[in-house]
């Protein structure tokens, strides 16, 4: 894999990638990240008493929608079109959270790894502004891309075997294996 920094130009200053000269590619990530929480507020979320609404529903949208403006938030991203998103929640009354899952497919000249990065972080805030009320100090953790495909690189896995056992086990389907 090449570790150069494309962003930077023979000046030192910071542009936008030319991928011109690409070719349009399936291009898939698959990225995670954690809220926080203790057993009070799990104890509301498991039993529908959050006041504020349907909290995965608004976290589902708000992650597709950060997903879509990544270019937006993020300068040096190409704008992108996305083919599918999907966001995935699982409560982890092991550790606490809630874990989630963001999968980002698209046809294109570069990879989608920050659109899933960015669903997963906006997926969060929302679950934080809706959670905010029950404690302010709730924290995000842990946000991180799990693996891409597609472009010169092909599959690239943070751990391809805890991924796939973590896949079948909680049978989240449509995402990647």
């Amino acid at each position: 894999m090449d570790k150069t920094l494309t962003h930077i130009n023979e000046k030192g200053e910071m542009n936008i990638v030319d991928i011109s000269d690409k070719q349009e590619t399936k291009r898939e990530a698959l990225a995670e990240g954690y809220i926080n929480l203790n057993q009070e507020i799990l104890g509301k979320i498991n039993t529908n008493m959050i006041k504020k609404g349907d909290i995965f529903a608004a976290a589902r949208f708000s992650a597709i929608n950060g997903a879509k403006k990544t270019s937006e938030l993020i300068p040096l991203c190409h704008l992108l079109s996305l083919d599918k998103i999907k966001i995935e929640f699982e409560i982890c009354e092991s550790i606490n959270a809630i874990k989630i899952i963001a999968f980002c497919k698209s046809n294109s000249k570069t990879g989608v790894e920050m659109e899933a990065l960015t669903a997963v972080s906006i997926g969060l805030l929302t679950l934080y502004d809706m959670l905010k009320a029950l404690d302010p100090f709730l924290t995000i953790d842990k946000i991180s891309l799990l693996e891409k495909k597609g472009g010169k690189n092909g599959i690239i896995s943070k751990n391809y075997k805890l991924l796939k056992m973590e896949i079948e086990k909680n049978k989240i389907q449509g995402l990647f294996l």
